[in-house]
């Protein structure tokens, strides 16, 4: 292989870990599952996965968090040169100007994608992505409201998801539909407190840093203590989305998830308040990812025969 295609592949590679492509994957499989288990548990698995709209809503909002990644590098990149300079020695193969290219690019494919489904699809990922841009370019150096809007922003694919399934249901039948609205809110709002919680490690985590840039975190701001505090009630507030899926909703086997969730935060707390060294606010970090992406796959445990089921399909057709 001569240099020229060396190059080329390195920076592929680059751009991978620039959009940071190991989490598309992941999240494009979230929404897929949150539609059959969750959102639209009545319809068939299949067709849910055969929808051709439904595919289309998912990879907008798979390709706008891509997008939103590759903004979030460029206004990071000084930032990053000291919190993770291996990645950013990595990221730096593709110059700032293919980066914005590519970002801009990714944009316009998503709001294609959504106009193929509707007008509002088209509106709800134009607003998508002005909020990604304005959260990195301004929002996110701000304590409290930062690691606020970060972790809405996260879970924003799954109201993509609401608004495909509902918006064409008539108010009548949305009053009728309360106690899955209910259910849908606290998986989410479980989702959002995991994710807000992370967001506020990685303060912790990236403090050198950001206090290089002039970034107002709370740990900077308020002290690490005040950071430790906050983290520990928002820990605890888990506790409330969880008891309304188990105690008002049959969440299947889902709920020895959220009971192994139970004993990973509370060992979470543990080490949280004995942490002081950047190597141990990642291992919490790191803690804190794996919770996130095992319990996208523990939605399959809601009701596994759906696999069982799809398999008989699968084979029946050959």
């Amino acid at each position: 292989m001569n240099r020229k295609y060396k190059l080329l592949i390195l920076k592929i590679i680059s751009l991978f870990s620039v959009i940071r492509g190991y989490n598309i994957p992941i999240i494009i499989i979230a929404q897929y599952l949150s539609a059959i288990f969750i959102l639209n548990p009545e319809e068939r698995a299949l067709d849910i996965l055969l929808d051709f709209n439904l595919f289309l809503m998912v990879f907008a909002s798979a390709i706008t968090i891509a997008s939103g990644y590759i903004i979030n590098n460029f206004y990071d990149a000084k930032k990053d040169l000291i919190n993770r300079p291996h990645k950013t020695m990595l990221d730096r193969l593709v110059s700032q100007t293919t980066k914005l290219r590519v970002y801009f690019s990714l944009n316009f494919i998503a709001a294609l994608m959504g106009l193929v489904v509707s007008w509002r699809a088209c509106l709800f990922f134009s607003v998508y992505i002005f909020l990604v841009w304005l959260y990195s370019h301004k929002v996110k150096k701000h304590p409290f409201v930062g690691n606020f809007m970060a972790a809405i922003l996260a879970i924003f694919p799954f109201f993509a998801l609401l608004l495909y399934y509902y918006y064409r249901v008539p108010f009548e039948e949305l009053e009728n539909q309360k106690g899955h609205f209910v259910v849908i809110f606290a998986h989410a709002g479980f989702l959002f407190l995991l994710i807000l919680i992370r967001e506020m490690v990685k303060d912790l985590e990236n403090i050198k840093g950001d206090l290089a840039n002039n970034y107002q975190t709370i740990p900077i701001v308020y002290g690490i203590t005040t950071s430790k505090t906050l983290i520990s009630l928002l820990t605890l507030a888990t506790i409330i989305p969880v008891y309304i899926l188990i105690e008002m909703y049959d969440v299947g086997y889902m709920d020895l998830y959220f009971y192994f969730s139970f004993l990973v935060l509370l060992f979470f707390l543990l080490i949280l308040w004995k942490a002081e060294k950047k190597s141990r606010f990642l291992m919490l970090h790191n803690l804190l990812k794996f919770l996130i992406v095992s319990g996208v796959f523990c939605i399959i445990l809601i009701n596994p025969s759906v696999l069982w089921h799809g398999k008989k399909v699968l084979l029946s057709c050959y």
